[in-house]
């Protein structure tokens, strides 16, 4: 699949457009943020339905133990702030207040990964995905481009239950066009290939196709498959494709503990024992600088991966073991 990165849209925009034309569909939908508005795009349903949107200021722990509230009586809260404090500093809320009940809060972290830039290590999550899933009742979510993030917020909003939904700050590349629709219990093989398959999802998808075709030009062929559901997983796919490959490659812009790594390696080691290489963030907080240079630094950028996959490769031909 050709990726054009000199072509990228918001993410966050997506989000606060698609909320707007949700939230003419169902009034039942409310909106929540906790002073970030503008970063997060859910001003977009704050202009357009003032009545049903909140901003709870910094404090995020009142804002779920509130959306809890509202969804108790019947409504549909949509709860937005970067990611760092929608599950960090509201983790207790979140676990005892939401999802222990099983009410239907959506939770939206945006600006997650180390592409939060310069705001440095405190607002760079790193921890929220593995935080999320560890809660029972909780859906996890991670889309890579616009139209997943649209089609992910149409369905969480027709979604029963508590849901954890995480995007980026970057703007990203078109990946799926308007064929695309999502569906909660499929990983998708966005690229066929016979010599590993490398699991990933979020901005980091487009880096790895990239790396795909890079790889291309030597006759190494990647089998790709985005995973935006990080809970539940789709297993049944993630073992077919390493039946065929032999063995995976896990890339997520989250820290390689708790995150998308470990749930593959976790299904893997039930149900088919594989070597897995995870790439991410090593047990390390982030740093201050541009959302690129971070990427490069952090080796997620599409070189680097093109770089570090082959030399995996060569050391699982060298073992006998592909």
């Amino acid at each position: 699949m050709k990726i054009d990165k000199t072509k990228t849209n918001s993410i966050r925009k997506a989000f606060g457009k698609t909320l707007a034309e949700i939230g003419e569909l169902n009034a039942k939908i409310v909106v929540m943020d906790a002073d970030l508005a503008c970063s997060t795009q859910t001003k977009i349903f704050a202009d357009k339905f003032p009545e049903r949107f909140f901003d709870c200021g910094i404090a995020e722990q009142n804002m779920v133990a509130t959306a809890a509230g509202l969804a108790s009586e019947g409504k549909i809260p949509f709860i937005a702030s970067f990611a760092m404090f929608a599950t960090g500093r509201t983790y207790d809320q979140i676990r005892n207040g939401v999802c222990y009940p099983d009410f239907n809060v959506k939770i939206v972290g945006t600006h997650g990964g180390v592409t939060v830039g310069e705001d440095g290590a405190t607002h760079q999550a790193l921890e929220d995905i593995s935080l999320m899933r560890g809660i029972p009742h909780m859906t996890v979510i991670v889309p890579a481009d616009c139209r997943e993030c649209e089609e992910v917020i149409k369905y969480a909003s027709l979604h029963d239950g508590p849901m954890y939904i995480r995007i980026s700050r970057s703007n990203v590349p078109d990946i799926f066009d308007d064929s695309y629709h999502f569906n909660i219990h499929k990983a998708v093989v966005v690229e066929e290939g016979t010599d590993v398959s490398v699991f990933t999802n979020g901005e980091t998808l487009a880096e790895v196709l990239l790396a795909a075709e890079e790889l291309k030009k030597e006759n190494i062929s990647l089998e790709v498959v985005n995973v935006p559901v990080v809970k539940p997983l789709d297993f049944q796919t993630v073992i077919e494709s390493v039946k065929k490959t032999k063995f995976a490659i896990t890339v997520e812009n989250h820290s390689i503990i708790g995150g998308l790594g470990s749930a593959i390696c976790e299904t893997l080691a039930d149900k088919l024992p594989s070597k897995v290489y995870r790439v991410g963030i090593h047990d390390e907080f982030g740093q201050s600088g541009k959302a690129e240079e971070l990427i490069e630094y952090y080796g997620l950028d599409s070189k680097t991966l093109a770089k570090r996959i082959r030399t995996m490769i060569k050391k699982e031909k060298e073992q006998g073991n592909i």
